[in-house]
């Protein structure tokens, strides 16, 4: 992920099962933990300009990977928007227009808000074991902490990012930094994750940091989660083109 909603569950693995680990059950463990039941958060997109930031607060709700409400509540000019994902398609609705559009195609390219995602990235969350094939480069220290570097080859056609590279620290097995390449091997994103805590028994980085490396002297998008609840019932209505224009 970048992973635009990556809601962390820390599943308990010993220091000897983790030694003994393969490529396979790490990026199995890693995908894991990328996902929960459900979620409902509140966060907010600080996009850096060149010569100034902006930032978006919005409120999400989640259930598995399938299915995804945002309502973006701040500031002014994109309150109200709202964006709906089920499945592998995605809709927008715009207050200021009042249109409902369905993002697709070449469209998934374009910038979320002016920030350094696309929507591709909004869609790209299903679990990287199913989408490439994995092999350990080596093992890193940073900052005292044990890493794995993971580079990720695509095993189908038509992905946003058919090369990846992956830091993943051994003890939260988290995805603390990424690169995203072009079939090329062009570098096109990078995304790092910090502030890992713990909410509800569970590890989980409330700060990620995106960088389109296409954008001219970008200042890259940090995306902050202020509040978070895993795991509770969220209504089936949620999730319907009907609410966007509510």
């Amino acid at each position: 992920m970048i992973r635009v909603v990556p809601f962390i569950l820390f599943l308990s693995i010993t220091p000897a099962q983790k030694s003994e680990m393969s490529v396979k059950d790490i990026i199995k463990e890693m995908d894991k933990n990328m996902n929960a039941k459900s979620r409902i958060l509140t966060s907010k997109m600080i996009v850096h300009g060149r010569r100034s930031s902006r930032t978006i607060e919005s409120k999400s709700w989640v259930v598995g990977i399938d299915k995804a409400f945002t309502e973006y509540l701040s500031p002014p000019r994109e309150a109200g928007t709202k964006m709906l994902k089920l499945g592998d398609k995605l809709w927008t609705y715009s207050p200021q227009t009042d249109r409902v559009i369905q993002i697709s195609g070449h469209m998934l390219r374009q910038s979320v808000m002016g920030s350094d995602m696309s929507y591709n990235d909004m869609m790209e969350d299903k679990p990287m074991e199913e989408l490439y094939e994995a092999t350990v480069e080596r093992s890193i220290e940073i900052n005292g902490r044990d890493h794995w570097i993971i580079m990720l080859e695509a095993k189908i056609k038509g992905l946003a990012y058919p090369k990846r590279k992956v830091w993943i620290d051994k003890e939260y097995l988290l995805p603390m930094k990424e690169e995203l390449y072009a079939k090329s091997g062009k570098l096109l994103k990078t995304s790092t994750m910090s502030d890992v805590k713990k909410v509800q028994g569970r590890w989980f980085p409330s700060r990620f940091n995106f960088r389109d490396e296409l954008k001219r002297n970008s200042k890259g998008t940090e995306w902050v989660i202020d509040k978070i609840e895993f795991d509770i019932e969220i209504s089936k209505s949620r999730f319907s083109k009907a609410l966007l224009r509510k």
